[in-house]
């Protein structure tokens, strides 16, 4: 992430500083805080993160076979840092994924992790539902509390049960409440994707 800080200039202190025994050196230090506090602020006020938009539309998605499988999910990065999503991803201790972060289960639920800032109630994830067919993904829902997953639980109230370390992000121990599912199952819905080519045309190419 990119940072910029804006440049702080003082006045020559030493062409300044009142002079005359004690009470002006009292003046010169009252002068020297005074300076001081002001660059602090300026300093603080130059300062700023220069977050990348993460710009999402259907095209954003697509088939299951095409992203990065983790274990049991798949990841992506919109903001072409698949590395370092790949990073956290698989860190055993957790960690806090970029912006450009996608992370999907199955075809029509996802998450992507917004720039810095965008919503600190969700660590700046949004939740999508999505439409998905032969011809692609239609955004059907999305924000930070609207979408709801298949088995109508609320995506953030769920997510949100996640440890700090983990980011939202659900796994077993993770402490998010299971999904009536079983691994297998989850492995044939992923495998159904309709954006997918055929596992037959994809050997033929």
């Amino acid at each position: 992430m990119r940072r910029y800080r804006k440049e702080i200039f003082l006045p020559r202190v030493c062409a300044t500083l009142p002079h005359g025994g004690a009470n002006g050196q009292q003046k010169g230090n009252i002068m020297i805080r005074k300076l001081g506090a002001l660059a602090l602020v300026g300093l603080m006020a130059g300062t700023a993160v220069s977050a990348e938009p993460v710009e999402i539309t259907n095209d954003s998605f697509k088939c299951l076979a095409d992203m990065q499988k983790v274990r049991h999910f798949f990841v992506d990065n919109l903001l072409g840092d698949l590395e370092a999503t790949l990073a956290v991803a698989n860190n055993k201790k957790g960690g806090v994924y970029p912006p450009g972060s996608v992370v999907q289960l199955v075809p029509t639920e996802v998450m992507v992790k917004r720039e810095e800032g965008w919503s600190p109630r969700t660590k700046d994830w949004e939740f999508f539902e999505l439409d998905v067919s032969a011809e692609g993904s239609e955004i059907k829902v999305r924000g930070t509390d609207q979408a709801v997953n298949k088995f109508g639980g609320n995506c953030l109230e769920c997510h949100e049960r996640a440890r700090p370390q983990w980011d939202m992000i659900c796994e077993q121990g993770h402490g998010c409440l299971p999904i009536p599912i079983t691994r297998k199952q989850i492995a044939q819905i992923q495998a159904a994707d309709p954006r997918c080519e055929p596992a037959d045309a994809k050997t033929e190419d």
